[in-house]
């Protein structure tokens, strides 16, 4: 509801914005709403502690000055990316998905979201991802519900960026179980529930950067874990189906610059 009527309001501004466009636009005020509820909290916290002459206020505001800081930093960074249209880091999950449904049909299976049906080694792959090359992170948790109802699967396999911590190295690619996806939950709950009510296991593949990387354009860094994540999804379709067995694979991420 919340996107309809922000999508509705800009296009009264900009009247004849392509869809595409029009995604990048709503990212760009979504970055910019971002940043100044930044400076609306620092500013309170700033004004309290000198109203209320409280020194703890003030030393809050100081402790989470760095990380604050950082978070900014990477929000002006995704500026440039999303103003023209190039992929960035959070992009990741989408990048793989088309990848593997290069070439094939694509139709249209919830708002803003796509599958494609491939073959590999025997295999019926299912690839979802959101519909580029807009700003889009599109439905997958819609998506995956319809597919598991109408079709089934032997597995799930997801794919996804995920914030790195200090000392870990950008691209590193890790490996486990459950839906990987953030948010605020509502697609993360409805791919669990779904796959725990068809009894179909959920594989996790995620790639590993920070929040800078995630929201700026995609380093070199984060397209070789690109490549490492297709040779590790490969695998693990070859260890955990069987031949004839249909799989569900789903590219989660903003899909800004790649298309499909």
């Amino acid at each position: 509801m919340r996107e309809g009527r922000f999508r509705w309001e800009l296009k009264s501004i900009v009247p004849n914005i392509d869809d595409s466009r029009l995604r990048n636009l709503e990212n760009l005020i979504e970055i910019g709403i971002s940043l100044d509820q930044i400076y609306r909290v620092m500013r309170h916290y700033y004004l309290l502690g000198k109203k209320t002459m409280s020194l703890f206020l003030i030393y809050q505001a100081e402790a989470l000055m760095p990380t604050v800081l950082q978070e900014a930093e990477a929000l002006t960074d995704a500026i440039k990316s999303f103003s023209t249209g190039q992929p960035i880091g959070d992009g990741v999950g989408s990048l793989v998905a088309a990848r593997f449904m290069y070439g094939a049909e694509k139709k249209l299976i919830s708002e803003d979201t796509v599958m494609a049906e491939v073959e590999f080694e025997g295999r019926k792959l299912i690839v979802v991802k959101a519909l580029g090359p807009g700003g889009n992170v599109g439905k997958p948790g819609e998506a995956v519900e319809k597919i598991l109802d109408s079709r089934g699967a032997a597995a799930v396999i997801m794919v996804d960026a995920a914030l790195k911590l200090e000392g870990e190295e950008v691209g590193e690619v890790a490996e486990g179980v459950g839906a990987a996806i953030g948010g605020i939950g509502v697609d993360k709950f409805k791919i669990e529930e779904e796959a725990k009510k068809f009894n179909v296991p959920l594989y996790a593949v995620v790639i590993k950067e920070s929040m800078s990387d995630a929201l700026s354009t995609m380093k070199w860094e984060v397209y070789v874990g690109v490549e490492k994540a297709i040779n590790r999804i490969r695998r693990l379709i070859r260890e955990k189906t069987n031949v004839g067995d249909t799989v569900v694979l789903v590219g989660v991420g903003n899909t800004i610059g790649i298309g499909q």
